[in-house]
């Protein structure tokens, strides 16, 4: 008799097939509970050939095209056949596959849909990463990641609501997904996660954070920020989540100030910096999203 499916594992793979695999080396492809699905999100080679060469046990799909983080997670979850789905960058690896304490924060409340371990940097496991955010102030479109950079202590191991997930781990009940919606595909990279979190508010169900499980990322704490494709999709991607999930004065206000006071404080920085190829990508992101 086949093993129902309990969890499904996905991940997005853009011309990563190193960071992939050490990935996949992290998991346990022999435990029948489970699948491993990997979309190729249009890297230059066909990755997804070569990783099922490597890992036959996996589901290895390839996009022709790069479709965005967003896109690239609705593909994998329109292939997978869990009850959970455990959405994590390709970047992160695993110390422990005890997925059971994440499942069971899942079952243990209709209305948590979505939870989120502790992630801690790759690179220095004593340093977290996100231990839960705060909310988003309105106008600013700003937030904190709780713990972020702080030696891991012990001082966030307790569970509670979180208000937005981290794109990085995330595990949805396919229940919740069916109510709130896929990944919103608008946004491309950056904010994605962000307002996904939202619809799955809208729609009745709570995200928290659970630090019974540690996922370690290899983000870097002092690379990524002077990315001028960050700095598009950052700046256009603000207000797009502005337009969508704010209204009346409220929008009004945080299109004021970020097209203003913040964009123009960043051009000013870049400009000193002699970066002017992060102004370019600032003054893009506006006029990319006035254009819309």
């Amino acid at each position: 008799m086949h093993q129902e499916i309990e969890l499904s594992i996905i991940t997005v793979n853009y011309n990563g097939y190193k960071d992939t695999c050490e990935l996949i080396d992290t998991l346990p492809l022999d435990d029948k509970s489970l699948e491993v699905i990997v979309v190729d999100n249009g890297s230059r080679d066909d990755e997804a050939a070569l990783l099922k060469q490597r890992y036959p046990a996996i589901t290895a799909i390839r996009s022709e095209r790069n479709v965005g983080f967003a896109g690239g997670n609705n593909i994998g979850m329109k292939a997978s056949s869990g009850k959970y789905l455990f959405l994590v960058n390709n970047d992160t690896i695993f110390k422990n596959r005890n997925f059971h304490n994440l499942t069971s924060r899942l079952c243990s409340s209709p209305t948590i849909g979505m939870v989120c371990p502790k992630i801690c940097f790759a690179d220095d496991e004593r340093k977290i990463q996100f231990a839960g955010y705060t909310k988003l102030s309105p106008v600013t479109l700003r937030n904190r990641a709780i713990g972020y950079n702080e030696d891991d202590c012990g001082q966030h191991d307790t569970a509670y609501p979180t208000p937005y997930a981290h794109g990085a781990a995330m595990m949805i009940k396919r229940s919740a997904i069916e109510s709130a919606g896929p990944m919103p595909e608008c946004y491309f990279l950056y904010y994605e996660e962000l307002d996904w979190s939202v619809r799955l508010h809208e729609a009745g169900y709570e995200i928290w954070y659970d630090p019974s499980f540690t996922i370690y990322h290899k983000e870097s704490r002092s690379t990524g920020t002077d990315s001028p494709l960050k700095t598009f999709y950052i700046t256009r991607n603000r207000l797009l989540f502005a337009k969508r999930n704010t209204n009346g004065i409220e929008r009004l206000a945080a299109y004021f100030y970020l097209i203003t006071i913040a964009s123009l404080k960043n051009i000013i920085t870049h400009s000193i910096k002699g970066r002017f190829d992060l102004v370019k990508s600032t003054v893009g992101g506006i006029v990319n999203f006035l254009k819309s």
